[in-house]
């Protein structure tokens, strides 16, 4: 793989890592903020939904940036957001202030599942495609482990003020992104596509495939150019129902990636810990653990999307979706707390090897060149509408319901989501993006 290539794809991916360590970061925060504020439930809930009320509309709008300013300097925008909300956080002087910085850290994160995986996969060949923009799902869960794990080391050095320092701590890592944003290329695919600029898109190529003699260079140009065309992209407008397939796709792969609880699990894994019986201390370094586990299978998942393809990942995730949330049910209503660990640690190699690995990969394939940051858009706003709601909701639902109910409610949606993959999922592996669009494009 081109050397160049690969560093690009890892500094864009590097999103994905303030993504999740923004996301999850929270989790060593969220009781003291409580405490700290004396919020009501229904505030605390709205506290920590904030970041993903503004990931909702940074979904929702990240697409507009991306599309009429080009990838990298939404990237590099994206970077900025991230900086903003974590000096906001650090300095929040009360939980107005608090929910107007973490919103603006959802905003990044939103635009940044647009961006992102779109970028990588308009700049990967076939062959490294499901890897490549893989890494984004890889870096968000880099971020979830980090967060973990830098809440944990400071929340053993103690003091009042152990939050503030869990939460801009963020602003490291997001200077340091968006100045390595200033060095990525643009897209070539928007470049000529959108922009109309061929002759820079070429340039583009030559560093990307710098092996490839120039009638071949010339080629893809060519092609990108027809697939951009609104005669080749089905019509200029997005919702047509000729769009009807990606769009369910795109649709229902973000509400099945929310209805199996991961925000659920990952914003709230302590307090699910201490439901067991676990100390406070202990529930913390569980949370550790799902970090660890999340990394670990999302790296088997980057490893085997290119081999196996993204449905078989889908198929092996969804059953094991459906047997680890099964018995963590079963172990709530049973009080078998003891094998609660286990489950959650399976559950989340579940999602890590299926829907963690594939979800931003597939949405950024299935969709035409001329609709691509429309389409990523829309499953990532699909996505974020039910996280938020999920991470809103969840306090409420755990204390109107038995747990027990709650993980079945979860484990039935999985059931849901493998009928969905055996009927609708269409295996996009080893094609390149205009192939996949003239099969998807339907009359």
């Amino acid at each position: 793989m081109n050397r160049r290539l690969f560093r690009w794809s890892v500094v864009s991916a590097l999103a994905g890592f303030l993504f999740g360590f923004d996301t999850v970061v929270i989790s060593g925060a969220e009781q003291t903020i409580q405490a700290l504020w004396g919020l009501s439930a229904g505030m605390h809930g709205l506290a920590m939904g904030a970041a993903l009320y503004g990931t909702v509309l940074g979904s929702l709008l990240g697409g507009w940036p991306t599309d009429r300013f080009g990838r990298k300097k939404t990237l590099f925008g994206i970077g900025v957001l991230y900086v903003l909300s974590a000096i906001g956080c650090a300095f929040a002087t009360g939980v107005s202030t608090f929910i107007a910085a973490r919103f603006i850290g959802g905003l990044g994160i939103g635009a940044s599942t647009v961006a992102a995986p779109l970028y990588i996969s308009e700049i990967a060949p076939p062959a490294y495609r499901g890897r490549l923009a893989g890494m984004f799902q890889f870096n968000i869960v880099f971020g979830i482990v980090m967060a973990f794990a830098s809440n944990a080391v400071i929340a053993r050095l103690g003091g009042a003020d152990a939050w503030r320092w869990m939460l801009g701590i963020a602003a490291v890592p997001s200077l340091v992104y968006a100045v390595m944003c200033l060095g990525l290329p643009e897209s070539p695919r928007w470049l000529i596509g959108r922009k109309g600029d061929r002759a820079a898109g070429l340039a583009v190529l030559r560093l990307i495939e710098p092996e490839s003699p120039p009638a071949r260079l010339e080629a893809h140009a060519d092609e990108m150019t027809a697939a951009g065309r609104p005669e080749h992209a089905s019509t200029s407008r997005f919702w047509t129902w000729r769009l009807r397939v990606p769009i369910v796709l795109a649709i229902l792969i973000a509400f099945f990636n929310q209805l199996s609880g991961i925000n659920a699990v990952l914003y709230f894994a302590p307090r699910i810990f201490e439901m067991t019986g676990l100390g406070q201390e202990a529930a913390l370094l569980q949370s550790v653990g799902i970090g660890v586990t999340n990394l670990i299978f999302t790296f088997m998942g980057l490893w085997l999307i290119d081999r196996l393809g993204r449905r078989t990942l889908l198929y092996l995730g969804s059953v094991g979706y459906i047997v680890s949330l099964g018995l963590t049910s079963w172990a709530f209503f049973t009080h078998h707390y003891g094998i609660v660990p286990a489950c959650i640690f399976a559950f989340i190699a579940s999602h890590a090897i299926g829907q963690g690995t594939v979800i931003w990969v597939f949405i950024s394939e299935i969709f035409p060149n001329r609709h691509r940051a429309e389409g990523q858009a829309l499953g990532s706003f699909t996505h974020w509408v039910f996280a938020a709601l999920l991470t809103s909701f969840f306090p409420q639902m755990v204390t109107s319901f038995a747990p027990g109910y709650v993980f079945l409610f979860f484990a039935g949606m999985m059931v849901l989501q493998l009928v969905w993959v055996r009927l609708m999922v269409t295996e996009t592996k080893g094609r390149s993006l205009e192939d996949i669009q003239r099969d998807l494009d339907v009359a």
